[in-house]
């Protein structure tokens, strides 16, 4: 188990060797515990879920030295011991850039391999050609209410979930959705942008406290697994739906975009559903 002064060793904020040859190495795992603690998340998860990324810039050689691109999907499983701190995991792919492989089956192999032992879990590797991605991942709108236009008023831009607040006692199944979601890298504290979507069933929350309880995110220091799970955590204290689930599409830097979601209604899948903004 790794201890609180992990995000001291990340590379990411420092001058690091731009790697020229495969390096598993450079992929950095950071233990999902460690922040799951400050929720309050102990023993049995209160949701399932999965992180999609999409890979937009990956690269490597074929046997005779020939430049491969691809676009790639990959999919970590919530309940997995670790995530991938994201500047070690573009490191770690542009690695491939100068490295020969025998075939794209052999690039995906390698890939998975080292993903997996990373997170300590199995983890999805899909490739696509570039011409073949748009028809696998389609920019399509989320459906439900868009919060983006209730006319409030902002004052602090702190981390607020006491924020959030029921509009009555009235049992809704709703589907809210918000561009207005910005959090900052935890060591960076780089923007983090992302829409939001909120499906629950449950007594009906009020939408002006939600609304301005994602603004409170604003200044607030966290890789986007985690802000996603604290959405999570806070809704079910303070709104107590029966049914939730949250999903964020963050916009992509360094190549990547990280995609969160999380659920406790049974079955539920969310898809790798891209958005203008990505």
């Amino acid at each position: 188990m790794q201890n609180n002064d992990t995000t001291n060793q990340i590379p990411l904020g420092k001058q690091v060797e731009y790697p020229s040859q495969y390096q598993p190495e450079l992929l950095f795992p950071v233990a999902r515990q460690l922040k799951r603690v400050e929720i309050d998340i102990q023993g049995q998860l209160p949701f399932h879920g999965t992180d999609i990324w999409n890979a937009y810039e990956l690269s490597w050689l074929n046997a005779k030295g020939k430049p491969q691109v691809a676009i790639a999907v990959f999919e970590f499983d919530c309940t997995s011991t670790n995530i991938i701190e994201s500047k070690s995991f573009k490191l770690y792919l542009n690695s491939l850039n100068q490295s020969r492989f025998a075939d794209w089956q052999a690039v995906e192999k390698t890939v998975t391999n080292d993903l997996s032992k990373a997170a300590e879990t199995s983890v999805s590797v899909r490739l696509f050609k570039v011409e073949e991605y748009n028809l696998s991942v389609p920019v399509k709108e989320w459906q439900g209410i868009l919060l983006d236009d209730l006319d409030i008023e902002i004052n602090d831009y702190q981390y607020q979930p006491e924020l959030l607040k029921l509009q009555s006692d009235e049992v809704v199944s709703e589907s809210l959705y918000s561009h207005l979601l910005k959090s900052n890298c935890l060591i960076t504290s780089q923007p983090d942008w992302a829409s939001i979507l909120i499906e629950y069933k449950g007594p009906k929350i009020h939408q002006e406290s939600l609304l301005k309880y994602l603004i409170s995110f604003r200044n607030h220091n966290e890789f986007h697994e985690q802000c996603v799970e604290r959405v999570f955590t806070d809704i079910m204290r303070y709104c107590k739906p029966s049914e939730l689930t949250v999903y964020a599409r963050y916009t992509r830097r360094g190549g990547l975009d990280i995609n969160p979601w999380r659920s406790n209604v049974s079955g539920k899948i969310c898809h790798n559903q891209r958005h203008a903004r990505q």
